[in-house]
C-alpha cells in the first residue's frame, strides 16, 4: 500500500514541491511559467492520490494555498510595499487561473471520486 499523507502533510508537501518548482522555473526560464503550471498541476495529482481518506478535503485546499505562496516568494519582479505585494499577487493569480483551476479542479475530481468508491464499498459491506 502506498503511504498516505495526513492533511498537515499534505499542506507541507504542496507548499514544499510548489515551492521547489517555481524555483526550478525561475532559475531556468526566468519567470513562472508553463514548468510552473505543468508541475502544480502533477503536484495536485499527486496530493489527491496520496491523501488519507479521513483527510480527504485536505487535498484541493492546500494546492491553492501552496500555488498562492509560490507567486508570493518568487515573483520574478518583487514590488514596493504592501499594496505592491498584493498588486502582484493579484496579477500572478489573474494571469495563471487557467494552472490554478485546472490543479484545483484535477484534485477536487480526484478526491470526490475516491470519497464516492469509498462510500461505496462501505454500503456494500
Amino acid at each position: 500500500r502506498p503511504t498516505r499523507l495526513t492533511a498537515v502533510g499534505t499542506g507541507v508537501v504542496a507548499v514544499l514541491a510548489t515551492l521547489a518548482v517555481a524555483l526550478v522555473d525561475r532559475l531556468l526560464f526566468g519567470g513562472l511559467g508553463v514548468l510552473f503550471g505543468l508541475g502544480y498541476l502533477a503536484i495536485c495529482f499527486q496530493l489527491a492520490v496520496r491523501v488519507r481518506l479521513s483527510d480527504l478535503p485536505a487535498a484541493p485546499i492546500s494546492g491553492p494555498i501552496a500555488f498562492a505562496a509560490a507567486l508570493v516568494l518568487c515573483q520574478p519582479d518583487p514590488a514596493h510595499g504592501i499594496t505592491g505585494h498584493v498588486v502582484s499577487l493579484a496579477a500572478g493569480l489573474a494571469l495563471r487561473a487557467g494552472w490554478l483551476f485546472a490543479g484545483t479542479g484535477l484534485a477536487v475530481l480526484i478526491v470526490g471520486a475516491r470519497f464516492l468508491a469509498q462510500r461505496r464499498i462501505r454500503r456494500s459491506r
